[in-house]
């Protein structure tokens, strides 16, 4: 467990990256055009799929991390147009075109096929779930739509934290997160049904009580199995943070985790139960 002066010094820095970093956030969501939003996504894809390459695949695989890089974030507009024979036909020309390019660049035949896979893994972790904040910023109600995510998982990662400091006792995955606890875990789920709620009473009104219930739980429940998943891919990598971009938070894909996650459950719930 963190010391006390450790954990005060992350608090701060995390309220002041907070303060700082979320008014705007929230300014650009809700001026933006559509295609101004999907460049800030697919800014937000490339900074973590440099990261997550960057833990991945070794020093070495330079060329092979910069082509990811660049062309995972290609995926991202594409996903946006919703035309599926365009994005399956981008995505078979990168299954070729990585497929050679380590056959020629094999090296070590020990850890190529590993490699070759964490890559392709790269692309559906980031582009395809973070792709699906696109779609649905584009739905009737798209904006109150991410704001309601957004609200969802900060609400049960703040009350996740702060429960699990003042009350955790039991722990929840330790081979996989140590810090984390049973009661934690329960606190979140508080607190984004709780953000559910708050949601329909402050800016969608257009929620049934039952789509908070669904929602608030299911997507609390998703943004915690995100923050482990990302947690496990970390600890296999041998590393604490996936990056340092964001004081008190680390990297990206470390305030990403939960939402990538949550985005693509959101979308298809609200475009088969809500929209449609």
């Amino acid at each position: 467990m963190e010391s006390n002066p450790l954990r005060r010094t992350i608090i701060k820095q995390r309220i002041l990256t907070g303060v700082v970093l979320l008014p705007l956030l929230i300014l650009f969501i809700y001026l933006a055009s559509e295609p101004f939003f999907i460049l800030l996504v697919s800014v937000a894809t490339l900074l973590a799929l440099r990261e997550f390459y960057a833990m991945a695949l070794p020093s070495s695989r330079r060329l092979e991390q910069t082509l990811a890089v660049l062309s995972g974030t290609a995926l991202v507009p594409l996903i946006w147009l919703e035309r599926p024979a365009l994005f399956a036909g981008a995505l078979v020309l990168l299954v070729l075109f990585f497929a050679i390019l380590f056959l020629l660049r094999f090296r070590d035949l020990t850890t190529v096929t590993q490699q070759l896979a964490l890559l392709f893994f790269g692309f559906f972790y980031a582009p395809l779930l973070l792709g699906h904040l696109g779609l649905l910023r584009a739905l009737p109600n798209g904006r109150e739509w991410v704001f309601l995510v957004l609200l969802l998982v900060m609400a049960s990662d703040t009350a996740a934290y702060f429960t699990g400091v003042n009350l955790g006792r039991r722990k929840l995955y330790p081979a996989i997160s140590p810090n984390k606890s049973v009661e934690g875990a329960l606190g979140g789920l508080a607190g984004s049904l709780a953000g559910a709620f708050l949601a329909r009473a402050w800016f969608f009104p257009a929620l049934e009580i039952a789509d908070c219930l669904f929602l608030g739980l299911g997507l609390g429940i998703l943004a915690q199995l995100g923050d482990l998943f990302e947690s496990m891919l970390k600890r296999s990598f041998g590393v604490k943070d996936s990056g340092t971009l964001i004081p008190g938070h680390g990297g990206i894909l470390d305030r990403l985790d939960s939402l990538l996650f949550a985005f693509a459950p959101a979308y298809y719930y609200a475009l088969c139960f809500v929209v449609g």
